[in-house]
């Protein structure tokens, strides 16, 4: 369990890394981190990484499409750790 908590700490450092450097590219106009690279680190488990930057350097917080993209991510999220624990998926780990 405690791989398990270091891993998804260093997923989130690096996603809130990456949405701070976007931003920072953002600021220069330069070229960008692709969006499928953001969201990708959402998927694997930087959610709370990613949101956090996103409010704290106000990033990707009026683009729409990015957003729905991010909030499906979470709600599949929420909803597999719902099930992995309410149906008792992670017995045999």
């Amino acid at each position: 369990m405690t791989f398990l908590f270091y891993l998804f700490l260093i997923i989130n450092v690096i996603a809130f890394i990456l949405i701070a450097y976007d931003k920072n590219l953002a600021k220069n106009h330069k070229r960008r981190i692709p969006e499928r690279t953001l969201l990708l680190f959402v998927l694997i488990g930087g959610t709370i990484g990613s949101g956090i930057a996103m409010q704290i350097f106000r990033h990707k917080t009026a683009k729409r499409s990015y957003l729905l993209k991010f909030w499906g991510i979470v709600i599949l999220q929420i909803l597999l750790l719902y099930a992995f624990y309410h149906f008792d998926l992670g017995r045999e780990l």
